[in-house]
C-alpha cells in the first residue's frame, strides 16, 4: 500500500515540468525548449536543427517548389524543335531511340510518328530564352530563370519517378527532401511546420495520377520533420477549431497533463518518439492560431491578388496556393512544396496543355513578382518542374491537330529562379528531337539537383546523413554533384 509520501513522490515524477527539468538530456535539449515553450519560440524551434548545421553561409532561407506533377511536355513549353516540322508522321529514327526502353502503353505500337509541337515559340528578355505561347506570363520573367533543358532520370514510371525526385530512391520509404531540410536546419517559426505541402487539381487531366502522402513524409528521420499537408477543400488542416464547450486554457491544461504522461513514458522506455509526438500536439496547439489567419487574405491589396488571376480566390487552386506560399515564405517556414497535378498527356495533349498553362502560367509569374516586391526573392529559391518529360513521338493517332505523348525519362526541362541562382541562362540542350542530350558536361541528374538545392540551403548534401539500419543515409544516396555552372 503506498504511502501519502510515495504519492507525492509519484505526482512529482509526473510532474511535466519537474520531469523534463531532471530528464532534458533524453529528450534533447531543444525538445525541452519547445515543448516548455521557454524563451523565445524561433530560438526554440531553431534548435531543432542539426548541430554544426548549415555547412556553410546559405544563400537560400527557403525553397519554394513548384512541382508539376504528371511530366510537363518540353518540346510543347520550352525546348524548341522546329525541324521536326519536316519530319510531321516519320518514324522515329532508331539511331535516335537508340534501343532506350518504352513504356508499356507505347511499346507495341507499330510505328512511332513523330509529332511537331503545334505551338508557336518566340525567345523573350535580352537573355533570349524560349518559351512557349502557352506561357507569355512566365516568359515575362526570362531574365530571372535559368532554364535546365538537360534534366535525366532513372524512372520511366510516375510513382517511381516523382518518388526518386522526392526521396532519391524509386522505392518508397526514403525520408523526403523536405523532412531532410527540416531535420537538418530545424524551423526558424514556432508557430508552423518547417515543411508545408499544399496540393490542387489541374483543369487539363482533373483524373490524373494521384498523390501520396508518404512522398512528404519522414521514413526513418524523426516524426516531426514530415510535411503538414494543407488540404485542398474545407479547413486547411484538420481539427484547427476546438469542440463546442472547450476553450484554449482547456486544450492547454489537457496538453501539460498528456506531456507528463508522454515523459514519464519516454523515462520508462527511452523511445525518442514519444518527445517527437509530443512536439508535433505543441505545433498542433499553435497551429490552432496561425493557420486560419494565415489562409485569410483580407488583407492582401486587390492588386496583389489580381496579380495572381481570378482562381486565386479559390481555395485550392494553384493560384491560390502561390499565394499562400508567398505568405508562408514571409513566416520563414523553410520548405513550402506545392503539387499541381494534371500534367499526364498520353492523349489529347493541346487542349490538355492549354488547360493546365492556364492554371499556372499567371500565378508562377505573380509569386516571382511578389517575391521580388518584397525582398524576398533575393533568399528565396523556387523550383519549377516535374518528375521527368514527355516523347517526341506521338502516342495513338497523330493528327493536324491533336496528338499525345509517352513517358521519357532521358532529358526534360526544370526551371529555378531566386537565391544564388544564375538568371538568365539556358543550361543543356538536347537533339532535334528533345530525345537526348548533346551536352554531356551539363546533363543534370535528379541526385544532382538535389544535391545543388541543399547546396544553396547550407547543407553539404555528403554530410547530412542519418544512420538506419547499420547504415548512413543520405538524400542523394551515394551519387550527387552540385551543377555550379547554374550558381550565381
Amino acid at each position: 500500500m503506498p504511502t501519502p509520501t510515495d504519492i507525492l513522490r509519484l505526482q512529482d515524477a509526473a510532474n511535466r515540468r519537474v520531469f523534463l527539468g531532471r530528464s532534458g538530456g533524453g529528450l534533447g535539449a531543444a525538445a525541452l525548449a519547445l515543448l516548455l515553450r521557454q524563451g523565445d519560440g524561433r530560438a526554440a524551434a531553431a534548435a531543432l536543427g542539426r548541430p554544426g548545421l548549415p555547412h556553410h553561409p546559405p544563400k537560400a532561407k527557403r525553397i519554394i517548389s513548384l512541382f508539376q506533377s504528371g511530366a510537363p511536355s518540353q518540346m510543347d513549353l520550352f525546348d524548341p524543335k522546329p525541324e521536326m516540322q519536316k519530319r510531321r508522321g516519320e518514324d522515329l529514327p532508331e539511331s535516335i531511340r537508340k534501343g532506350q526502353r518504352l513504356t508499356t502503353m507505347t511499346s507495341n505500337q507499330k510505328s512511332f510518328p513523330v509529332a511537331p509541337s503545334i505551338f508557336s515559340f518566340a525567345q523573350h528578355g535580352q537573355s533570349g530564352m524560349w518559351f512557349s505561347e502557352l506561357l507569355p506570363t512566365m516568359a515575362r520573367h526570362a531574365d530571372r530563370w535559368c532554364m535546365i533543358r538537360s534534366m535525366h532520370t532513372e524512372a520511366i514510371n510516375h510513382d517511381p519517378a516523382i518518388t526518386f525526385f522526392q526521396t532519391g530512391s524509386q522505392i518508397a520509404g526514403r525520408p523526403s527532401i523536405g523532412s531532410w531540410v527540416s531535420y537538418g536546419l530545424g524551423s526558424e517559426n514556432a508557430d508552423l511546420p518547417a515543411y508545408v505541402v499544399l496540393t490542387s487539381f489541374g483543369s487539363g487531366r482533373k483524373d490524373d495520377q494521384p498523390l501520396y502522402d508518404r512522398l512528404w513524409g519522414t521514413a526513418f528521420l524523426p516524426t516531426q520533420h514530415q510535411g503538414v499537408k494543407f488540404r485542398n477543400t474545407g479547413d486547411p488542416v484538420l481539427y484547427l477549431a476546438d469542440p463546442p464547450g472547450i476553450d484554449r486554457d482547456t486544450r492547454r491544461s489537457t496538453l501539460d497533463r498528456i506531456a507528463a504522461l508522454n515523459a514519464a513514458r519516454s523515462a520508462a522506455i527511452g523511445d525518442p518518439e514519444i518527445a517527437a509526438r509530443t512536439a508535433q500536439y505543441e505545433m498542433a496547439f499553435r497551429m490552432q492560431a496561425s493557420v486560419p489567419e494565415l489562409t485569410r487574405f483580407a488583407d492582401e491589396p486587390k492588386h496583389v491578388l489580381d496579380a495572381y488571376g481570378p482562381d486565386v480566390h479559390r481555395p485550392g487552386s494553384y493560384a491560390f496556393n502561390c499565394l499562400l506560399a508567398r505568405r508562408l515564405a514571409e513566416q520563414d517556414v523553410r520548405f513550402v512544396q506545392l503539387f499541381h497535378m494534371g500534367w499526364d498527356h498520353h492523349a489529347g495533349l493541346p487542349a490538355a496543355l492549354r488547360g493546365q498553362c492556364r492554371d499556372t502560367d499567371q500565378p508562377t509569374a505573380a509569386l516571382l513578382d511578389d517575391l521580388a516586391a518584397r525582398g524576398l526573392l533575393d533568399d528565396t529559391l523556387v523550383v519549377w518542374g516535374g518528375e521527368f518529360g514527355r516523347t517526341i513521338y506521338s502516342q495513338g493517332t497523330l493528327t493536324e491537330t491533336n496528338y499525345g505523348r509517352d513517358h521519357h525519362p532521358r532529358c526534360f526541362t526544370m526551371l529555378l529562379a531566386g537565391a544564388g541562382i544564375k538568371p538568365g541562362i539556358t543550361w543543356g540542350a538536347t537533339d532535334d528531337y528533345s530525345y537526348n542530350i548533346v551536352t554531356p558536361s551539363e546533363k543534370v541528374h535528379v541526385h544532382d539537383l538535389n544535391a545543388t538545392i541543399l547546396h544553396l540551403m547550407g547543407i553539404d548534401h555528403l554530410r547530412l546523413t542519418f544512420p538506419y539500419q547499420g547504415r548512413d543515409f543520405r538524400l542523394t544516396d551515394v551519387h550527387g554533384e552540385i551543377v555550379t555552372g547554374i550558381l550565381s
